[in-house]
């Protein structure tokens, strides 16, 4: 078995494989498991700071962007894109597929999204419907400060739609403060439980501009509007995969209990960042970096597909590659959740050493000893 250190999915705890072993029930008829559903999504809102609803689909975290999108999107709906990555670009396709009219507003990929440039734009132009927003693009493992991207966004009255499927639960999320309208999240990146699990936070004021549509959403399994009273119905549009349900619960408990794992991820992002330096390896991007995924440039001479090989199959360390226009370009490790561990870092940074002495480039100094001396 290869240790996982990639940008998701992570490594996932006993107790969270053990919950998703339980034996199940009829998620559609039995009234406990509505009651448990609920009160799951309860804890989400709790943990995120939203006074809003949030709700679990069935589909990996890419479900959540196509259905905000789907649900708030009206054909000829102006919708503004904030594009400073490839998974922020990407959201145009979802606008554009749901009718939608897509402006991009486009910055430097190496650098966070800057307020006083979207504020000069939206003074000039502020029609639009909502603003689609990436919080951590985890290609880049570039940051993008919701705490003020999304307030400006309400001032000018558009609602947000927030990526933070690779942030939240590693980095610091405030939906009701930020004023973020629908928030996406995925099971698998820090909250470090299986992939296949959306998760939404979604307010008042979007649930109203759903509502109020001129068009029915051109969607069934991507509408929102389909959860808004499963509760009092105890009915669920869709059979809940109620084993990734279970598991997510005890990864939320995980969460919960895991009282420094902002911190954590914080100290070992640094430290690894460090280490990277100090070896004479290049950080992407140039500032603005996540504490869940670092990436690094593949130095001039060696290439991805080298280093991940290697790393793999002499050390037995899984890192991500990438790709879109960074393809070949970085590799990328994932200290989020349960990857954010100094152990696990530890040897990730060993493997790294030895990979490149394998390949016969030599770093100017070792990441493992770096790093530690770093987390002291």
């Amino acid at each position: 078995m290869y240790k996982i250190m990639t940008a998701g999915p992570t490594q996932v705890k006993e107790n969270v494989r053990m919950a998703r072993s339980l034996e199940t029930t009829n998620p559609d008829l039995d009234v406990a498991f509505c009651e448990f559903y609920k009160e799951t999504c309860d804890i989400l809102q709790e943990l995120l700071h939203s006074s809003g609803t949030a709700y679990i689909l069935g589909g990996e975290g890419i479900l959540g962007l196509e259905a905000a999108c789907a649900s708030l999107t009206e054909p000829g709906d102006r919708v503004l894109v904030l594009d400073n990555g490839i998974f922020g670009r990407g959201f145009a396709d979802f606008v554009k597929m749901y009718g939608g009219e897509a402006v991009l507003f486009t910055s430097d990929y190496q650098h966070p999204i800057n307020p006083a440039d979207l504020r000069a734009f939206l003074e000039k132009d502020s029609d639009f419907k909502y603003a689609t927003v990436v919080h951590c693009d985890t290609p880049s493992g570039i940051l993008n400060d919701i705490s003020e991207l999304c307030p400006l966004l309400s001032e000018f009255g558009i609602l947000t739609v927030v990526d933070s499927v690779a942030g939240m639960f590693g980095e610091y999320v405030n939906v009701d403060e930020s004023k973020i309208d629908i928030l996406c999240g995925g099971s698998q990146k820090a909250l470090s439980a299986p992939a296949g699990l959306t998760m939404l936070w979604v307010s008042d004021k979007a649930m109203e501009a759903m509502e109020n549509r001129k068009t029915p959403i051109a969607s069934f399994y991507a509408n929102i509007l389909t959860f808004k009273t499963y509760y009092e119905d105890k009915w669920f549009p869709y059979t809940m995969p109620i084993s990734d349900i279970n598991g997510l619960r005890a990864a939320l408990d995980n969460v919960k209990a895991d009282k420094d794992i902002l911190e954590r991820h914080a100290k070992i992002a640094a430290a690894t960042r460090g280490a990277v330096q100090k070896a004479g390896l290049k950080l992407y991007p140039e500032e603005g970096f996540s504490n869940t995924v670092t990436v690094i440039e593949v130095p001039e001479g060696l290439t991805d597909t080298q280093i991940l090989s290697t790393i793999r199959d002499k050390y037995n360390v899984m890192l991500s590659g990438c790709f879109d226009v960074l393809a070949g370009k970085v590799f990328r490790i994932g200290h989020m959740g349960e990857n954010a561990r100094i152990e696990d870092m530890t040897i990730t940074m060993n493997a790294l050493d030895r990979t490149f002495a394998d390949l016969g480039y030599p770093l100017e100094c070792s990441m493992k000893e770096e790093f530690l001396r770093l987390m002291k």
